[in-house]
């Protein structure tokens, strides 16, 4: 599989990452975990990327994964209190250490802040506490995961070295807003929901949190999705994996078998410009102010 450099942290990540967010929310037994992930260090991928407040999932993570550290890069969140006390840094630094428990390490290769808002980064205090974690040798790297004014702000103010941020045929904000200055800086960009939850296979209006994707996708009817040629899939993951500065993007699955199907897609490479100005164009004609960045 494809590797690219993710930004000044020099890691050489492959192009597509593990999201442990499902195993968490779904309640996914270890076993399904243990195979799930095995199975897809096996095949190459070299990422996985979770956070402290998605229930149980780094603790999976530690449990499946952790005889086998050196063979990948680990990263975790913190600021998302399962508590609900969001950014009290008193307690962030707790979550960190509770983090590397869970995952049965003494340190991450990034450690990002989940999802804060541009006044927290202005204040400052949640970044100090990443960077101490750092300089006590805690996390390798430090970045920010979020999307929208905050994080051009995040990106702008040379603090981190990596963004998490949504890009994908539902989501674009962030090709414009965003991954420009990024780019610029030599931050590295992990693309979260990057085939937007697959929603447009749902013919029913789907939960709350999934309902922007499905009535963004609705209407901007794209072609390749009619066509019922088994690409759409592939197509939309290409599509986030071909936007400038994008270096891996990370997709969840509760299904063992999913992560080498999900790797196949991308045997032919990056959409060519063609189809990625087709989809870039289609949705410059219908997206609406107020289609932003999804967290």
């Amino acid at each position: 599989m494809e590797k690219r450099v993710l930004g000044k942290t020099g890691m050489n990540v492959t192009v597509l990452g593990y999201g442990g967010a499902e195993i968490g929310y779904r309640g996914v037994p270890e076993e399904t975990v243990e195979r799930l992930i095995n199975g897809a260090l096996d095949a190459g991928l070299n990422v996985i990327d979770t956070a402290e407040c998605y229930v149980d999932s780094e603790e999976k993570i530690g449990k499946a994964a952790s005889r086998r550290r050196d063979e990948y890069f680990l990263f975790t969140k913190c600021g998302h209190d399962q508590d609900g006390d969001n950014w009290n840094p008193q307690k962030m630094a707790e979550q960190i250490d509770r983090s590397l428990q869970r995952l049965q390490t003494d340190r991450v290769d990034l450690l990002q802040l989940h999802s804060c808002t541009a006044e927290h980064l202005r204040q400052g205090d949640v970044i100090e506490v990443i960077q101490r974690a750092r300089d006590a040798g805690k996390t390798r790297f430090i970045g920010y995961s979020g999307d929208g004014p905050a994080a051009l702000y995040a990106v702008q103010s040379g603090i981190f070295d990596t963004l998490q941020i949504s890009v994908s045929i539902a989501d674009q904000e962030a090709l414009d807003l965003v991954l420009p200055t990024a780019r610029a800086k030599g931050i590295g960009v992990i693309a979260k929901r990057p085939i937007a939850n697959a929603i447009w296979k749902e013919s029913s209006k789907p939960a709350e949190y999934y309902q922007p994707y499905w009535e963004r996708l609705r209407q901007l009817d794209y072609d390749f999705l009619r066509a019922n040629s088994g690409q759409d899939v592939a197509t939309a993951l290409r599509f986030t994996l071909s936007g400038q500065g994008v270096h891996t993007a990370i997709v969840g699955t509760t299904k063992p078998e999913r992560w080498k199907q999900n790797a196949e897609l991308l045997r032919n490479g990056p959409l060519d410009s063609q189809r990625f100005n087709a989809i870039r164009s289609r949705w410059k004609s219908v997206a609406s102010p107020d289609w932003v960045g999804q967290t």
